[in-house]
């Protein structure tokens, strides 16, 4: 029986070559009970994994920056499961852009102002590079988002940000997207993928990290669904 909406993935796949803030994203898994190995009549296969938290597509909690803020595992299921909206700015967005007001404004003159606990995904189309790390990498020149927008949306009462890149900030900016953003108590979710294929609006997002007492970021397998 065919489900009654259509599902997005819009997860990078982990290995060890893909693009990091740092060049290396300390990712491996290693076999610790192969086929061969196993014991049993049922062979299994066992492995261990070593990661840096913020790799991938990733969520940042407010505790990232913010020493009093919440934790991975104190984010409310009903922020991390929401409505989804996507601001598409590819057609204009170059390494030194950054989301502005009136990006935010166009968008609302068109779909209507955004509501209240969205999460709001901002397509650059910077995900085009994400094969080749050095690009996306770019020394840390890629598009991003501007702290007039970042308050704007805030304003909105969103339920997190996300965008298509290594960060919404670049670091010349002193991370202020992280701090206006995590300071309210909501999230970021950086280096999204696929984000072309939602609907500016309609969408319904799953932001699923692991929840591990204490991390402050996590990477995350998430997803969208819109009802057909």
């Amino acid at each position: 029986m065919p489900l009654p909406f259509k599902i997005f993935d819009l997860t990078h796949t982990l290995t060890p070559d893909i693009p990091t803030w740092g060049g290396d994203c300390g990712f491996k898994h290693t076999l610790k009970v192969d086929y061969s190995d196993s014991p049993t009549v049922v062979k299994f296969r066992a492995q261990a994994l070593a990661l840096n938290a913020g790799i991938g597509t990733h969520i940042d909690a407010p505790a990232h920056c913010i020493p009093s803020g919440k934790c991975i595992s104190d984010l409310s299921l009903n922020d991390l499961i929401t409505s989804c909206i996507v601001i598409d700015i590819s057609d204009r967005a170059h390494e030194r852009y950054s989301l502005a007001p009136e990006d935010i404004e166009i968008f609302e003159s068109k779909y209507g102002t955004i509501p209240n606990n969205a999460f709001v995904i901002t397509r650059t189309g910077w995900d085009k590079f994400w094969n080749d790390p050095i690009k996306y990498r770019n020394n840390f020149s890629f598009p991003s988002i501007s702290k007039e927008a970042a308050e704007l949306l805030l304003s909105r009462n969103v339920a997190g940000l996300g965008i298509d890149t290594l960060s919404p900030d670049r670091p010349t900016e002193n991370f202020v997207v992280h701090q206006i953003i995590l300071g309210a108590g909501k999230y970021l979710v950086e280096n999204i993928a696929n984000a072309s294929l939602l609907p500016p609006i309609g969408a319904y997002s799953f932001t699923l990290p692991m929840k591990a007492k204490d991390l402050t970021e996590s990477p995350i397998r998430l997803v969208a669904i819109k009802l057909d």
